[in-house]
Protein backbone atom coordinates (compact mmCIF):
# COMPACT_ATOMS: atom_id res chain seq x y z
CA UNK A 1 0.00 0.00 0.00
CA UNK A 2 1.52 3.39 -1.16
CA UNK A 3 1.54 5.56 2.38
CA UNK A 4 1.63 10.01 1.19
CA UNK A 5 2.68 12.60 3.43
CA UNK A 6 2.21 16.32 2.72
CA UNK A 7 4.58 19.11 3.86
CA UNK A 8 5.50 22.57 2.66
CA UNK A 9 2.38 24.12 3.80
CA UNK A 10 2.16 27.10 5.69
CA UNK A 11 0.89 31.18 6.42
CA UNK A 12 1.55 33.40 3.90
CA UNK A 13 0.76 36.71 2.51
CA UNK A 14 -1.37 37.06 -1.07
CA UNK A 15 1.15 37.45 -3.80
CA UNK A 16 3.43 35.41 -1.85
CA UNK A 17 4.67 31.50 -2.90
CA UNK A 18 4.93 28.18 -1.39
CA UNK A 19 6.18 25.00 -2.60
CA UNK A 20 4.16 21.92 -1.23
CA UNK A 21 5.71 18.47 -1.07
CA UNK A 22 4.24 14.76 -1.22
CA UNK A 23 7.09 11.85 -0.37
CA UNK A 24 5.92 8.38 -0.49
CA UNK A 25 7.08 5.32 1.29
CA UNK A 26 7.61 2.80 -0.88
CA UNK A 27 10.49 1.37 -1.32
CA UNK A 28 10.41 0.20 -4.87
CA UNK A 29 10.87 2.04 -7.71
CA UNK A 30 7.77 2.45 -9.70
CA UNK A 31 5.92 4.41 -12.53
CA UNK A 32 2.88 6.25 -11.16
CA UNK A 33 0.39 9.10 -11.51
CA UNK A 34 0.12 11.81 -8.58
CA UNK A 35 -2.78 14.33 -8.03
CA UNK A 36 -3.30 17.34 -5.67
CA UNK A 37 -6.63 18.56 -4.36
CA UNK A 38 -7.68 20.98 -1.78
CA UNK A 39 -10.89 21.74 0.70
CA UNK A 40 -11.70 24.89 1.49
CA UNK A 41 -13.53 25.85 4.61
CA UNK A 42 -16.91 25.21 4.10
CA UNK A 43 -16.42 23.27 0.57
CA UNK A 44 -16.04 20.01 -0.82
CA UNK A 45 -12.47 18.79 -1.71
CA UNK A 46 -11.84 19.87 -5.29
CA UNK A 47 -9.17 18.86 -8.32
CA UNK A 48 -6.06 21.50 -8.35
CA UNK A 49 -3.65 19.57 -10.18
CA UNK A 50 -2.18 15.88 -10.85
CA UNK A 51 0.66 14.72 -13.61
CA UNK A 52 1.01 11.49 -15.83
CA UNK A 53 3.47 8.90 -14.68
CA UNK A 54 5.81 9.69 -17.63
CA UNK A 55 5.76 13.44 -16.29
CA UNK A 56 4.61 13.91 -19.61
CA UNK A 57 1.24 15.22 -19.09
CA UNK A 58 0.09 17.87 -16.65
CA UNK A 59 -3.37 19.19 -15.70
CA UNK A 60 -4.59 21.98 -13.76
CA UNK A 61 -7.75 23.37 -12.28
CA UNK A 62 -8.77 26.48 -14.03
CA UNK A 63 -8.96 28.47 -10.72
CA UNK A 64 -4.66 27.50 -10.94
CA UNK A 65 -3.38 27.62 -14.16
CA UNK A 66 -0.39 29.74 -14.80
CA UNK A 67 0.25 30.22 -11.15
CA UNK A 68 0.74 27.18 -9.95
CA UNK A 69 3.02 24.10 -11.30
CA UNK A 70 3.43 20.33 -11.36
CA UNK A 71 6.30 18.69 -10.68
CA UNK A 72 8.05 14.94 -9.74
CA UNK A 73 11.02 13.27 -9.04
CA UNK A 74 10.79 9.82 -9.13
CA UNK A 75 14.07 8.81 -7.97
CA UNK A 76 12.51 10.17 -4.59
CA UNK A 77 8.99 9.02 -4.62
CA UNK A 78 8.10 13.07 -4.58
CA UNK A 79 5.72 15.23 -5.50
CA UNK A 80 6.18 19.13 -5.64
CA UNK A 81 3.11 21.62 -6.19
CA UNK A 82 4.84 24.89 -6.43
CA UNK A 83 2.19 28.07 -5.86
CA UNK A 84 3.00 31.76 -7.13
CA UNK A 85 0.98 34.41 -6.88
CA UNK A 86 -1.27 33.21 -4.09
CA UNK A 87 -4.63 34.65 -3.52
CA UNK A 88 -6.79 34.48 -0.21
CA UNK A 89 -9.17 31.65 -2.17
CA UNK A 90 -6.11 29.20 -1.71
CA UNK A 91 -6.77 28.94 1.36
CA UNK A 92 -7.88 25.22 1.92
CA UNK A 93 -5.80 21.81 3.32
CA UNK A 94 -4.30 20.59 0.48
CA UNK A 95 -3.88 16.89 -0.31
CA UNK A 96 -1.58 14.50 -2.25
CA UNK A 97 -3.43 11.54 -3.92
CA UNK A 98 -2.31 8.55 -5.35
CA UNK A 99 -3.09 5.25 -6.66
CA UNK A 100 -5.24 6.45 -10.45
CA UNK A 101 -8.38 4.33 -10.94
CA UNK A 102 -9.92 6.87 -13.29
CA UNK A 103 -9.77 10.17 -14.21
CA UNK A 104 -7.61 12.35 -13.14
CA UNK A 105 -10.12 15.07 -11.83
CA UNK A 106 -12.43 12.94 -10.03
CA UNK A 107 -12.03 12.70 -5.91
CA UNK A 108 -13.22 8.83 -6.24
CA UNK A 109 -10.48 7.93 -9.07
CA UNK A 110 -8.12 8.31 -6.35
CA UNK A 111 -7.20 4.79 -3.96
CA UNK A 112 -4.61 6.39 -1.97
CA UNK A 113 -4.31 9.73 0.10
CA UNK A 114 -2.40 11.80 2.51
CA UNK A 115 -3.40 13.64 5.72
CA UNK A 116 -3.36 16.98 4.30
CA UNK A 117 -1.42 20.20 5.02
CA UNK A 118 -2.97 23.40 5.46
CA UNK A 119 -2.15 26.52 3.42
CA UNK A 120 -3.40 29.92 4.87
CA UNK A 121 -3.10 33.29 2.56
CA UNK A 122 -3.72 36.57 3.97
CA UNK A 123 -4.64 39.46 2.44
Amino acid sequence: QVQLVESGGGLVQAGGSLRLSCATSRRTYGNYAMGWFRRAPGKEREFVAAISWNDINKYYADSVKGRFTISRDNAKNTVYLQMNSLKFEDTAVYYCAGELTGSYYATTSWRSWGQGTQVTVSS
